[in-house]
């Protein structure tokens, strides 16, 4: 659980680094190290490749058939070449999720700090991509269909634009943030109760596993997925900006 403490218990020591706070350090280094694991699933998985798959590699196999396919139907065959970055925003997305799950580890998405930079990274991204297939009038999406609403609908436009980055690293913050703010109170409240014998509450001693279950099973996998669709959806956009307008 992130927030504004000074300290916060971890198995990694914090970084001191200027500018950043304790947990700001420490989740920095988390979000290395989802990097690193990321690095070395990939590897591990490229190593052990087989002609005729099994086990882990047909649970990989499937992961990927299914971005492919909706990646496919959003953009066609032109959005094929941004694989790398929707399977990339998925995994980082997915792994910093799931990390927090861990005794002991901070999700580097429970804070709006990273949220935040990935959500910029794919904004500047498919920006890019509609410029250069485009070209310049890609910007003509802006302006709307009809010529004469252009004032109008231009500034509208252009704030929906640069609300896409704000809303895509709220959504995740706020939902990686909440369930690990709730595990937190759950076991903090479970360890307050467990001493007094009286009381007898068998579900709610259970109540922090079975958040954390929810949040492994549904929350953390969800919320990679839809950070991935919605980096494919806006790819679409910037592919077919042109053809739309």
């Amino acid at each position: 659980m992130s927030g504004e403490h000074e300290t916060i218990n971890s198995i990694l020591p914090a970084l001191h680094l200027p500018g950043l706070t304790h947990v700001q350090g420490l989740q920095v280094e988390f979000t290395w190290l989802s990097m690193v694991i990321i690095i070395v699933m990939c590897v591990v998985f490229i190593s052990r490749f087989k002609t005729v798959p099994g086990g882990f590699q047909n649970v990989i196999e499937l992961l990927t058939e299914f971005i492919e396919g909706f990646l496919l139907d959003l953009c066609g065959p032109k959005g094929m070449g941004y694989f790398p970055l929707v399977i990339t925003v998925f995994l980082m997305v997915g792994v910093c999720n799931y990390i927090g799950l861990i005794p002991g580890c901070l999700s580097p998405t429970s804070t709006i700090n990273t949220t935040a930079a990935i959500a910029i990274v794919v904004f500047v991204f498919y920006q890019f991509v509609g410029i250069t297939k485009n070209g310049f009038h890609y910007l003509k999406h802006f302006l709307g269909p009809i010529p004469v609403m252009a004032p109008i609908l231009l500034p509208i436009e252009i704030i929906s634009e640069f609300a896409r980055p704000f809303s895509l690293s709220v959504r995740l913050f706020a939902n990686i943030f909440g369930g690990e703010l709730i595990i937190g109170l759950l076991m903090g409240l479970a360890t307050i109760m467990i001493p007094i014998a009286s009381v007898k509450i068998p579900l709610f001693f259970w109540a922090p596993t079975i958040m954390m279950l929810w949040e492994s099973v549904l929350t953390a996998p969800i919320q990679a997925f839809v950070f991935s669709l919605l980096t494919m959806i806006y790819l679409s956009g910037a592919i077919m900006a042109e053809e739309e307008h």
